[in-house]
């Protein structure tokens, strides 16, 4: 299971990891950055996003959808 985890460093910035746990245990951490403004913070969270993502296997293949698309069947029967 991955989660994002947001922590206030010392320097009073906000830090954002993207944190793997495997039997409620930690296994994996990466550090995805430190920002100072609710904007920059925004972007690392949708880093971390992106970085969560990666690992997903997508829910359903589009690949026959856009095969259909290109070649589209005649549905008036002729």
């Amino acid at each position: 299971m991955a989660y994002i985890r947001k922590f206030k460093t010392a320097s009073g910035s906000t830090g954002v990891q993207v944190c793997y746990k495997e039997h409620g245990k930690v296994v994996k951490t990466i550090h995805v950055g430190s920002a100072l403004t609710e904007k920059s913070l925004t972007k690392l969270l949708r880093k971390a996003q992106e970085i969560m993502d990666e690992d997903k296997m997508p829910l359903f293949s589009l690949s026959n959808f856009d095969k259909k698309q290109k070649n589209p069947q005649d549905r008036t029967g002729n």
